[in-house]
């Protein structure tokens, strides 16, 4: 993987962390640099970035968002993405990924092509969630 993808995925990992990039804003960026998915593994505390040709690049994330919880409620899940996309002042991505896996979800891969995020639990769950219209 070249280095200006890596930059980008940097960018994009440490917007979300920080607040400053939206989840529109980064996945058009991931998309416009190639990239088809990423995966966020809560508990590896990693978020892996695929290109379609079989190219990885796996990256740290932050460990704020505490333990997964055994149960998966996708009501949980649910209502943390509807505020992520509500626009409120108060949402922070520290706050939803603390929200979402006090609500089971063990992590979620994001697909361009397919325009979905799909939330899994620990014992396999699933929640889809299309990107809005």
């Amino acid at each position: 993987m070249n280095a200006q993808k890596i930059a980008i995925a940097q960018i994009c990992l440490a917007g979300a962390h920080d607040d400053t990039l939206s989840f529109p804003q980064a996945v058009g960026m991931l998309m416009e640099a190639g990239f088809e998915a990423y995966l966020v593994d809560y508990r590896a505390g990693t978020r892996t970035h695929y290109l379609p040709g079989g190219e990885t690049l796996s990256l740290p994330c932050p460990g704020e968002e505490g333990p997964v919880a055994e149960a998966f409620e996708a009501a949980g899940i649910s209502a943390a993405i509807a505020w992520a996309q509500s626009g409120a002042a108060d949402y922070t991505y520290a706050a939803f990924n603390r929200q979402v896996t006090a609500a089971g979800c063990a992590g979620y891969l994001v697909s361009f092509p397919g325009r979905r995020v799909v939330y899994f639990g620990r014992t396999g769950e699933v929640h889809v969630e299309h990107f809005p219209q």
